[in-house]
């Protein structure tokens, strides 16, 4: 079987275009994961099921997005002892009911937490917990952290060029 470093979950179908951006960016890290939808109200059952067959699977970090009550992350960081990384999903309320629910977990219970709508930030946070033990993760997670230095200041240098003042 192939190895799973990662497994994302999220609440409905509908927050597969914010969690996609997490599949692409540990796509992008060659990241082995698996996705899926798990609702932690309405199949509590399934996600029970899921976590555990991921756990068995060799899943080292969660990433766990969900909208309005957002219990999902909690959900699943009950279940297990690895870290669950949280996304708040835009809603009604601009996300804000997401973020309280997903940020605000009982001692014991710990879930890191990123932005609302911020899965590509779950999927970063991901990256660096897999390359504290994955020397070749953590090379290319170091070049894609130049990259993005190497892009601002590119923008700096084009925009104090086109400007009068220095």
């Amino acid at each position: 079987m192939k190895r799973l470093d990662a497994a994302i979950l999220m609440g409905s179908d509908s927050d597969l275009p914010v969690m996609q951006q997490a599949a692409d960016l540990l796509r992008e890290f060659g990241v082995p994961f698996r996705m899926t939808v798990a609702s932690a109200h309405r199949s509590p059952g399934y996600v029970n099921t899921y976590v555990r067959a991921c756990e068995k699977d060799g899943a080292r970090v969660f990433i766990a997005g969900a909208g309005m009550a957002a219990h999902l992350a909690g959900a699943v960081a009950g279940l297990t002892t690895r870290p669950v990384i949280g996304v708040p999903l835009g809603s009604k309320l601009a996300g804000f009911d997401s973020l309280l629910s997903t940020v605000q977990m009982p001692r014991g219970v710990p879930v890191a937490t990123v932005a609302v709508d911020g899965a590509s930030n779950a999927a970063l946070l991901t990256v660096q917990i897999l390359a504290l033990s994955d020397k070749p993760l953590a090379r290319r997670l170091a070049a894609h952290k130049k990259e993005m230095e190497r892009k601002v200041l590119r923008k700096a240098r084009a925009l104090q060029k086109d400007s009068h003042v220095r």
